[in-house]
Parts: C-alpha cells; structure tokens; sequence
C-alpha cells in the first residue's frame, strides 16, 4: 500500500522506509483485531517485535500511525470515488455518481472492518489532517462538476459557485463523515438517488 504524501501526516525518518511501511501494516492488523482506541504504542511494540523506542524512530505517536493507515484508506476511496466520476461526460450523471460513491465507499468502510472504522471516527472527532484533505479533495472534486455543468448549460449560474458548493456539500456530508454516517444508515440504501434528485432540481437553468 503507497505511503503517499496526498494526504499529509507527520511521520519522522526516510519518506519510503521498508520499516515505517512494515509498521503500519502491522499496526493495521492489530488495530482490526483489538481496536484503535484500546492500542497503545507500547502494545504494538511487542507485537510487531520492535522496542517502543524504535517504533518512535519513525511514528511520533500512536495517532500519527493511525494517520497514515487513514490517509492510506482515504486515498483508495478517493480513487474509487474519482473513477465513477470520471466514467462518464455528462455534469449531472457525473454528480450522480459522484454522490452514489461517496456512500458505497464510506459504508463499506463502516460495515466491513468496525475497529479500523474506530481510526475514522478518531480521525474525524479530532480533525486529523488526513480527514480534512480528503473532505477538501472531494469538496473541490464537486466544484469542477459544477463548473463544467455551468460551462456546458447543465447548471444555472446566478448563485456564487462557492455558495452553491458549499450547500451541496453540507447535504452531502452526513455520507461522506463517518461520524456522521453511523446516524444516517437508515437513509443510507435509496439517499444517493434521492439526494441527487434535489440537488439537480435545485440546478435547473
């Protein structure tokens, strides 16, 4: 799994060190098996085999190894959400599916590991960076389909595009934070469509 740097931690040592890589894998495989929040650095040395002090070689903190495995997760589920996006032209399919990935992908992260869903949570409650890229990624990721669908007659253009961003993506915010999410799952199955259907009616030239 990359460690790139789209979503900024501040881990110390060499950018592509093999250890660094073997401790977040490892890491990653405690916390889905004991939990983040139960998971001390202490405990991840003597399970990885590493003394404490080496591991803070290369992690400041607990929270700076939970980043990265956040950071790693998030830019796969950007990825997904940018190739529905990107199959298809049209503005208005493109938020259709815009918003259908942003659900698919944040709750198969909620529903198919629960402990690494923890480090979401973390990552969301204390406003790790890692968190805020990926919310201001997609942020802008909607900005250019609004504007495309400005450009080519699709959207109407009286409303400031911040303005109309900005309200689009507090609609979608309660699938796309995982804080959120877990108070919305009743709505989770048929919201993309219906959300979608408002927001395009509220585009209409």
């Amino acid at each position: 799994m990359s460690t790139t740097n789209v979503y900024p931690t501040s881990a110390r040592g060499p950018a592509e060190h093999d250890v660094r890589q073997q401790i977040v894998i490892a890491a990653k495989e405690h916390f889905s098996r004991y939990g983040y929040e139960k998971t001390t650095v202490s405990d991840l040395a003597k399970a990885i085999g590493f003394s404490k002090a080496y591991i803070y070689k290369f992690f400041e903190s607990k929270q700076v190894i939970g980043e990265m495995i956040c950071a790693n997760c998030l830019k796969e589920m950007e990825d997904e959400i940018r190739q529905a996006v990107a199959s298809t032209d049209a503005p208005p399919e493109q938020l259709r599916r815009l918003l259908k990935a942003i659900v698919t992908a944040t709750l198969r992260l909620f529903s198919e590991d629960r402990k690494l869903y923890e480090i979401a949570i973390s990552a969301s409650t204390e406003r790790w960076q890692a968190a805020q890229a990926y919310e201001q990624r997609l942020h802008q990721l909607l900005l250019e389909i609004l504007e495309a669908g400005r450009q080519k007659g699709d959207f109407e253009r009286k409303t400031p595009l911040d303005e109309t961003g900005l309200a689009i993506f507090l609609v979608m915010r309660p699938y796309l934070n995982p804080l959120l999410l877990q108070h919305s799952l009743d709505h989770a199955e048929d919201a993309p469509a219906q959300l979608a259907g408002l927001v395009l009616r509220s585009l209409s030239p």
